[in-house]
């Protein structure tokens, strides 16, 4: 048969649907075709003038249908030369490439249980039949047709469409010469015919630099790790018996670069690591660095839920900043969050023209408190592309914990709700059972895959069992962000001390229930924005006086059970309110109250850190009893720390009161006790009251004790002793 011949047997409705962009198979139109012992090859070249296949001559253009052409060839290795006017180009034809997704991947994608779900969706550079180029794959079950565009074929949706694989609804083509750096969108049509505004790529690895939304095409092999040693014993860091203190920063606003320029992944290696281990801290907790487009939101409005944000640099970059971590001894934690995102329409909303990733009842899938959508969890893909999301980071870049951000809003469907508001779940209660299913997925998936990691949940109700595992009916977190204590303690440090007598029971509330779960205390940075004030300005008094209590607080926060979280400039008590636009007032180191503070963090990290009483038992009541816990109306508290076997005892006296007192406390045992911490000493910002460096016991019963020992408990401080 000639190729005019050929031309004019081709399906005018087929040739039709592929010039207008409606084709839903293009493969089984496009490319190479048995015929006989050749290929009948259909190309589609938009704005050709002419075409050849090398091997195999020139086409014949398909009569009525600019830019499809036919011809033959007796290899499906062909190439396509094509002309329009002056210009000339060479190109390998996509429609001639197989699949690159297996039957495995297919299986997985259709079952929702494809825990590297990121190895077979987004864009892959790659090789694929001895030919260079990026595989494109996306889900997108309910669309007519998808098609990926980019600068390299002009955004023109009508160039690339890709081949749907079954029953799975994803979509996947391999475009050759197509390389890492390339800008990319997908652009839909959905079963109506509508063409949707392009969609960045949901498992997308980079992203345009805010305001254009394009993903990038990014290469993920081949990584180059020098973390060994702090892999190996990682597990140890991240324990409940481990002195646990994380450092919260957010990347955009701890330091900027001179001109007010956000500091690159690359110096952040370089400053946050080396100032965050002079500091003490065991772990850096970076607020969320998936993709996100709006500063104002922090990160926790992302879209690029596998991009980590192109704000601070590249993949490898990002990846360069762990590991210059870990080989400082520092745990990375990422913020993450799987509980809503943003309407943005080159989002997940509506991906293909329907609720995709999102419930589409409102009252099950709108956040009315941000203006987000709300992820559906019932949906096995939608589970399987958070659960999967959540190991790629943990897997990709050696990070070593997530915090799961509102969790308390994925747990209750009346969550902010008016009755009425909300639908019940299928037993008429209020639990969202399956976001509970989610998470306790999430975790089974990561603990069981990557054991030395952590995950903790930001849960401000009184759910029961969050980190205890779900083979015990838990949630299955590593730990619980004790918010109750958080909020009890900050209202009692925040009161004039004159009346703290009557709010005692604030600061020793938080014992009645601290075994319940694994707890880290934190102050993070919800607690120093909208209005609420930096932690020194929450303080009551003037000038030293309000240094004296915040110094006292961290002191109590320190030596009271559970780990430890700051946020970042609260260790050196930065005057103002943070904000994410500009830098930490850096400058007020230079002044000597700031400065005392931010060497009491310090030292209290060291303290800690090196004290096994303080942390052993931070999540068992075996370390922990109160000595005096019920004088109120001097506003004090003095409690034990023990803990494992070899480790000396500790004995905490806490004076929330302006008033110099003598004080005798109970002791466990007698002989002689180190003051090892005074939040009065003049290095901090004090006025040095304290006991000359020790103590001796007194066989002297106080306190329910044999013995015990009279000490000067400075204004509002707090005294710290260790057993010699």
């Amino acid at each position: 048969m000639t190729g005019a011949r050929a031309a004019a047997r081709i399906d005018p409705q087929a040739a039709q649907a592929i010039c207008e962009g409606r084709h839903g198979d293009p493969f089984a139109f496009l490319g190479p075709h048995p015929a006989g012992k050749e290929w009948r090859v259909t190309v589609w070249q938009p704005g050709a003038e002419k075409v050849w296949l090398k091997p195999g001559g020139a086409t014949t253009e398909v009569p009525g249908f600019p830019g499809l052409f036919v011809g033959k060839t007796k290899s499906r290795e062909y190439r396509i030369r094509a002309v329009a006017g002056d210009a000339e180009w060479i190109v390998d034809d996509p429609y001639r490439f197989g699949p690159v997704l297996g039957e495995i991947d297919e299986y997985l994608l259709g079952e929702g249980t494809h825990h590297q779900l990121w190895d077979a969706l987004g864009a892959h550079p790659m090789e694929h039949e001895g030919v260079g180029g990026t595989h494109f794959a996306v889900w997108a079950p309910n669309a007519q047709r998808v098609s990926v565009i980019g600068g390299f074929n002009f955004w023109d949706g009508r160039r690339h469409p890709m081949r749907q694989r079954g029953a799975t609804g994803v979509w996947e083509i391999f475009v050759p010469g197509v390389g890492v750096g390339e800008s990319y969108k997908y652009e839909i049509r959905t079963a109506a015919g509508e063409i949707l505004p392009h969609k960045a790529d949901p498992v997308g690895f980079g992203s345009e630099h805010a305001p254009a939304t394009a993903s990038v095409v990014r290469d993920l092999g081949g990584p180059l790790w020098s973390d060994d040693e702090w892999m190996e014993r990682r597990h140890r860091e991240n324990g409940v018996d481990a002195p646990i203190s994380i450092y919260e920063v957010h990347l955009g606003s701890w330091r900027r670069a001179p001109g007010d320029r956000m500091l690159s992944y690359v110096e952040l290696a370089d400053q946050l690591v080396d100032y965050a281990h002079d500091m003490g801290f065991t772990h850096l907790e970076f607020m969320p660095v998936s993709e996100y487009p709006f500063d104002g939101s922090w990160g926790y409005q992302p879209i690029g839920l596998f991009a980590p944000t192109i704000r601070h640099g590249t993949p490898d970059e990002f990846r360069a900043l762990i590991d210059a971590a870990h080989r400082k001894g520092l745990g990375v934690i990422l913020d993450w969050v799987p509980g809503h995102f943003p309407s943005d329409i080159h989002g997940l909303g509506r991906f293909d023209g329907t609720p995709l990733y999102e419930h589409g009842d409102p009252r099950e899938g709108f956040h009315q408190d941000w203006n987000t959508l709300i992820y559906n969890y019932g949906r096995r893909e939608v589970k399987n592309y958070l659960t999967a999301n959540a190991l790629y980071w943990l897997e990709e870049y050696h990070v070593d914990g997530l915090r799961v951000d509102a969790v308390a809003s994925m747990l209750y469907r009346d969550y902010s709700r008016a009755d009425g508001e909300w639908v019940p779940n299928i037993h008429g209660g209020r639990e969202n059972l399956e976001a509970i299913a989610m998470l306790r997925d999430m975790n089974v998936a990561a603990y069981g895959t990557y054991p030395g990691i952590m995950t903790a949940a930001e849960e401000s109700t009184s759910f029961p069992g969050v980190s205890r595992p779900v083979d015990q009916g838990g949630l299955g977190f590593g730990f619980k962000w004790n918010m109750g204590w958080m909020n009890d303690t900050l209202s009692y440090i925040q009161k004039d001390p004159i009346h703290r007598k009557y709010h005692h029971h604030q600061m020793t509330f938080g014992l009645h229930y601290a075994w319940s779960e694994n707890f880290i205390l934190p102050i993070s940075h919800d607690e120093v924005v909208h209005g609420k004030g930096s932690m020194i300005a929450k303080m009551p008094g003037e000038g030293a006086e309000k240094f004296a209590n915040l110094r006292a607080y961290y002191g109590f926060m320190w030596t009271h059970p559970g780990k430890k979280l700051l946020f970042m400039g609260c260790e050196f008590a930065q005057g103002r309110e943070w904000t994410h636009q500009q830098s930490l007032d850096w400058h007020q180191l230079d002044i000597p109250e700031h400065r005392g503070v931010q060497r009491l963090i310090r030292d209290l990290n060291t303290l800690y850190r090196s004290n096994g009483a303080l942390h052993h038992h931070d999540s068992r009541p075996d370390g922990f009893e109160w000595i005096e816990a019920g004088d109120a109306e001097a506003s004090v508290f003095v409690f034990l720390r023990r803990g494992a076997a070899g480790d000396p005892p500790i004995v905490v006296a806490v004076n929330m009161t302006p008033v110099d007192r003598p004080y005798r406390i109970g002791l466990p045992s007698g002989g002689t006790w180190a003051e090892v911490m005074n939040t009065d000493a003049a290095i901090y910002g004090g006025q040095d009251r304290g006991n000359f460096g020790r103590i001796h016991a007194e066989d002297q019963p106080w306190h329910g004790r044999p013995h015990s020992a009279e000490i000067r408990l400075p204004p509002l401080s707090v005294v710290v002793f260790r057993q010699d």
